[in-house]
């Protein structure tokens, strides 16, 4: 099963700003739409279906996003996620926004994610068989402050590029 899981896609001209930058609040939707896209195409998870099935969701407590270069009107992006942290109540995933040919570092994203139950309308935890899917998918990373992943990120950008 893919860990890493990548997607192109298309920016749009009414997701930019006047300098034909990807306006910074649309980075989050991308990055969300294509979250939930790739884990319904390579976990067989589409969260809808499992909220209606289940009752649990999620919902999004926290964002740590860094724009590094601008994403421009109708320029291809690859957009990365992987699970990098998990518990039985909470959802670490790390995403990136490439140029293409993944050699531009656009974007960087963490996001918190928290199972809620939509009918009791409470936080709740995530059941045996999520927790395997987790365990099966997660890519821990070595830091756990978001800046320092960030700035290893981009070091590790720099002396790939310069190699």
């Amino acid at each position: 099963m893919e860990k890493v899981l990548k997607t192109k896609r298309k920016v749009r001209f009414q997701d930019c700003d006047p300098f034909n930058h990807l306006n910074n609040s649309k980075y989050l939707e991308y990055f969300l739409n294509t979250r939930e896209d790739q884990i319904a195409e390579h976990y067989d998870l589409d969260v809808f279906k499992y909220m209606h099935k289940t009752g649990l969701s999620w919902v999004v407590a926290s964002n740590q996003i860094s724009y590094i270069k601008p994403a421009f009107t109708m320029e291809t992006v690859l957009i990365e996620s992987q699970l990098i942290q998990y518990s039985e109540n909470l959802l670490l995933v790390e995403m990136k926004m490439w140029n293409e040919n993944e050699t531009e570092l656009k974007a960087i994203l963490w996001i918190k994610f928290i199972p809620y139950n939509v009918q009791t309308k409470k936080a709740a935890n995530h059941s045996e068989d999520l927790m395997k899917l987790f365990q099966s998918v997660v890519v821990p990373v070595n830091q756990s402050v978001f800046e320092n992943r960030y700035l290893e990120t981009i070091q590790n950008l720099k002396a790939r590029t310069h190699a």
